[in-house]
């Protein structure tokens, strides 16, 4: 019988190859392979720089640190998220607060971020998370335009969406995370993602002061460069400047990032086959798929589908071997949110959502036989 998760990684003899030279070089970690990741990456991605970092946490909190988000100050996120989008904020001293999402797109809904700002006074809100979740691009450009007119920062999770792209209001094609609209973009490299590198995360930008601090508080906050130094130091001379911490990715994980970063454009085709013959199968009956009017490329980190009763669903598939999963729990819903203030009822779009969503597999080693006996299934249990 098959066992098929939602989700996998590729691992091949490149990537094993990689890291074994990488074990038998001088450097295990904070060595040449952190940089040359990280250049190969924003060149992919299409941004001046990148951070690597020990996780798509640490992304999140360094950028948050990096900001400069002050204490009680709120920022606004979207409910449909892993918790990591919200608790980063609750880590740097700040207030979170949800909008919640588009009926069709299932992305963070700009007009009810809209009416929020409108209706609050001037200077309760600092910043904006938007998610671009499953790896359906959030429109950034609108994003920008609004976060401008509020004053407020922006930082895109697109920890889901490497390859992502949108087309702006000049109808140029834009990169998820590539620096044109958010100060700062979030991206992981967890087993499941696109990129699997153990754990791991990057920070993308194209703001060099962003950059060079984001740098700094990796590591501690510890300097060792001082460009506008009156005396010369000794070489072995560092000072801590900032209160920073131990977030660095080692030489090990950049190494198989690297390697795995060469198939990323053939892994997004084959994703983007696999959802398409999903596609194909489900039209025209009792599911519910996501619907983008805009024109835009798909990243398929995950394929999500409604349905009504959808635990019988979940326990029919995994009764076949089928490990399918649930994204996510709202966010506002976890004991730890509630005890904060938040309620059942307060985002209902997102709400019903959860109650009837399901991930199907999908990973660029899924073959034609194993979609195929999830279709039937699915189909099985519908009919």
């Amino acid at each position: 019988m098959f066992k098929i998760p939602y989700g996998r990684h590729s691992v091949i003899q490149e990537d094993i190859d990689a890291v074994v030279n990488t074990l038998k070089s001088d450097f295990l970690t904070q060595g040449p392979k952190v940089e040359e990741f990280e250049t190969k990456f924003a060149q992919y991605i299409g941004s001046k720089y990148a951070v690597a970092v020990a996780n798509g946490t640490a992304a999140l909190h360094l950028s948050i640190l990096a900001l400069g988000l002050e204490n009680g100050k709120k920022v606004i996120t979207s409910p449909l998220t892993f918790v990591a989008s919200a608790n980063a904020v609750l880590y740097g001293g700040g207030e979170v607060d949800f909008c919640d999402i588009d009926l069709e797109t299932l992305l963070l809904d700009i007009d009810l971020v809209r009416e929020k700002l409108a209706s609050s006074p001037k200077g309760t809100y600092c910043g904006i998370i938007p998610v671009d979740f499953a790896g359906a691009p959030v429109k950034m450009d609108a994003f920008r335009a609004l976060a401008d007119e509020y004053g407020l920062w922006l930082l895109e999770d697109s920890c889901h969406a490497p390859g992502g792209c949108f087309y702006d209001s000049l109808n140029h094609k834009q990169k998820c995370g590539n620096g044109s609209f958010a100060d700062l973009a979030i991206f992981s490299f967890h087993p499941v993602k696109h990129i699997a590198s153990g754990e791991g995360g990057m920070i993308t930008t194209n703001n060099k002061e962003l950059y060079q601090k984001l740098l700094t508080l990796r590591s501690h906050g510890i300097v060792k460069e001082f460009d506008n130094s009156k005396e010369e130091k000794p070489g072995w001379y560092y000072e801590m400047q900032h209160l920073g911490f131990n977030y660095r990715l080692s030489d090990i994980a950049c190494s198989l990032g690297i390697s795995q970063l060469k198939r990323m454009d053939e892994n997004l085709i084959r994703r983007k086959e696999i959802a398409l013959r999903y596609d194909e199968a489900f039209v025209n009956k009792k599911v519910t798929l996501p619907i983008f009017k805009n024109k835009i490329t798909h990243a398929y980190h995950l394929y999500v589908i409604q349905i009504e009763n959808r635990n019988g669903l979940y326990n029919y598939l995994k009764s076949k071997g089928v490990f399918t999963q649930v994204h996510y729990i709202p966010v506002h819903l976890q004991p730890y949110y509630r005890e904060i203030g938040f309620n059942e009822g307060d985002y209902p779009i997102v709400e019903n959502y959860y109650k009837k969503c399901l991930s199907l597999p999908i990973f660029p080693e899924m073959s034609k036989e194993e979609q195929e006996f999830v279709i039937n299934e699915v189909l099985n249990y519908i009919d």
